[in-house]
């Protein structure tokens, strides 16, 4: 009896960016059902992994494999990847003038609900309840669906918005990328509720974090730790307060071992 595929598998994956290798032999496998927490000192390569994940051109796979339910995503661009369900909530959102959240949600859930077999877009209605809902779970006024997307944005709302996205589009596997940057205590606690509330059996989340903070209301079952491009030690949620308590310079030491 063979044991099922991991939603998302990357294997030995190394990454070079203008030439310098940031990434040097990282595996890891992120389940629906499951949240990661990937932790580690500035400059271990926790965003190049998202980067890389997600199709930026500017990362450059020189080793290793990413598989999304046993696809192979690295001859996908980015759009494709986030087609098939791979979801990338940004560190610095950009801001795109002249399209409006509403609008943008429509075109971009009208291409996920294509890749999955339902070839007609959600009626208006349907679609304009649906956002209505999500931006309740977030807190969020009815009269943000007509914005600009970040165009002006506090940083809360800028990832209050990027959650909204996960929530509307219904990833299998989304990776945060330091979404507690430059979040208060209350957007902080807001956009985790938001997180919490989209996990579940459907949903497998990648929480990239430098600070322990956010796992005090986002709770990983599996925490692992970055260091110089690899992952050095993996464990549970104790891990991370390990962490917290001695810093990284212990785990340092295990990678120079």
């Amino acid at each position: 009896m063979t044991s099922a595929k991991p939603t998302l598998e990357i294997r030995d994956l190394h990454v070079a960016v203008e030439g310098k290798p940031i990434l040097k032999g990282l595996s890891l496998a992120v389940n629906k059902g499951e949240i990661h927490a990937l932790m580690g000192p500035n400059g271990s390569g926790k965003s190049t992994l998202a980067n890389a994940l997600m199709g930026n051109p500017k990362y450059e796979i020189t080793g290793g494999s990413i598989h999304l339910n046993g696809v192979d995503v690295l001859e996908l661009s980015a759009d494709e990847r986030g087609r098939k369900g791979l979801f990338l909530a940004f560190q610095y959102p950009t801001a795109i003038p002249g399209v409006s959240v509403a609008n943008f949600l429509r075109m971009a859930l009208t291409a996920r609900r294509k890749e999955m077999g339902m070839e007609k877009p959600l009626p208006p209605k349907e679609f304009r309840a649906l956002v209505k809902e999500k931006m309740a779970l977030l807190r969020m006024d009815d009269s943000f669906a007509g914005r600009y997307i970040n165009d002006g944005f506090s940083g809360g709302e800028k990832k209050r918005a990027e959650i909204l996205q996960m929530a509307v589009l219904q990833p299998e596997i989304a990776v945060l990328d330091e979404t507690d940057s430059g979040l208060d205590i209350d957007a902080l606690r807001i956009v985790s509720e938001g997180v919490n509330a989209l996990s579940g059996p459907n949903l497998g989340v990648l929480l990239i974090t430098h600070y322990q903070r956010i796992l005090n209301y986002i709770k990983p079952q599996f925490v692992h730790v970055l260091v110089d491009g690899r992952i050095v030690k993996s464990g549970g949620p104790e891990l991370a307060h390990e962490l917290e308590a001695q810093g990284y310079d212990w785990v340092r030491e295990i990678q120079a071992a």
